[in-house]
Formats: structure tokens, C-alpha cells, sequence
């Protein structure tokens, strides 16, 4: 067989799998950005329902107003946060105001009946398991691209068409802290 052949076989052959795997890590990394949005959508959702929860607490916690006006720099933190890390730095505090917040209502019993209090309340804890599930799949998708962009052969490749690891949305410190039961 003609060297030369040989030669074009073997370019043709690399040739393909360079194209196979740009377009494999282009795929992936549009699905680590589509799960990041996807985040970020039900982050929008909590912050264009806190004003209406904050307004339905107002008249029954007078005393409160530290957590409400918490609960509203935390609202207003995460909505000037520009880059990915810093809005989920400000998604956690924001969480962390809002359980603060339903902390305190437990103390007025007649905000706990507010049917309007209830039901945002709900939408609210819905939103947090939307948010929870969303965060687990952009981790997913974040796990499977920074695996494929480090393995062999693959690395060299990945490394000289720019793709770089993408960051893990990981849970606050305070979070990851034990939790105290008493009873």
C-alpha cells in the first residue's frame, strides 16, 4: 500500500475525531449554559414573588422589620449580581433571609391563616424545589463536560480550542453546617 495513502488515512481518521469531539464539547457546554439559565429562570420566579410576600407580612410583623428589610437587600443583592458565581452566592443568602423570615411568622398566628400569606408561601417552597432540581441538573450537565474536557486524549484537544471547566453550583457553607435537633 501507497505510504502516502496510509498517511491520508490516518490524517482523515484524526481529522474526524477532532470534529467529532469539538462538536461533542459545543453540544455540552450549550447544555451546562441552557442548565444555568434554567436556574437562573427560577430564580427570577423567588425574587418577582418576594415583594408580594413581603407586602402580605407587613401589617403582622411591625415589630419584624429587620428580617423584612433582610429579606429585601437579599432581593435586591441577587438581582445586581452579574456574574454566575456571585448570583449563586446571592441566592443562598436570599434563602437563607426567607427561611429567617418563615421562622418569624411562626410567632403570629393570624399571618399563618392569611390565605394570600399561604398560598405565596407555597409557591415559594415550590419554587425552592424547582430551584434545588434545577441546581442538580446544571451539576450533572457541569460534571459530564469538565469529565469529558479532562480525560485523555481528549484534554490536549479541548485545551487548544479554549474549553475550560465549568464551575459547580455548590450550597453555602452555612448550609453544609449540621443541623441541631432538640426536643
Amino acid at each position: 500500500m501507497n505510504p502516502l495513502v496510509i498517511v491520508g488515512i490516518v490524517i482523515g481518521v484524526l481529522a474526524l475525531f477532532v470534529i467529532f469531539l469539538y462538536n461533542s464539547l459545543i453540544r455540552l457546554r450549550n447544555q451546562v449554559r441552557n442548565a444555568w439559565a434554567q436556574i437562573d429562570v427560577q430564580l427570577k420566579r423567588r425574587t418577582d414573588l418576594i415583594p408580594n410576600l413581603v407586602e402580605s407580612v407587613k401589617g403582622y410583623m411591625k415589630h419584624e422589620k429587620g428580617v423584612l428589610e433582610n429579606v429585601t437587600k437579599a432581593r435586591t443583592a441577587f438581582l445586581n449580581a452579574e456574574t454566575m458565581g456571585k448570583k449563586a452566592k446571592a441566592s443562598n443568602m436570599l434563602s437563607d433571609t426567607l427561611k429567617s423570615l418563615f421562622a418569624v411568622s411562626e410567632n403570629y398566628p393570624q399571618l399563618k391563616a392569611n390565605e394570600n400569606f399561604l398560598q405565596l408561601q407555597e409557591e415559594l417552597t415550590g419554587t425552592e424545589n424547582k430551584i434545588a432540581y434545577a441546581r442538580q441538573s446544571y451539576n450533572d450537565m457541569v460534571m459530564e463536560f469538565n469529565t469529558k474536557i479532562q480525560k485523555f486524549p481528549n484534554n490536549m484537544i479541548a485545551r487548544q480550542l479554549n474549553f475550560t471547566q465549568e464551575q459547580m453550583f455548590e450550597a453555602a457553607a452555612e448550609e453544609k453546617k449540621n443541623v441541631k435537633v432538640s426536643f
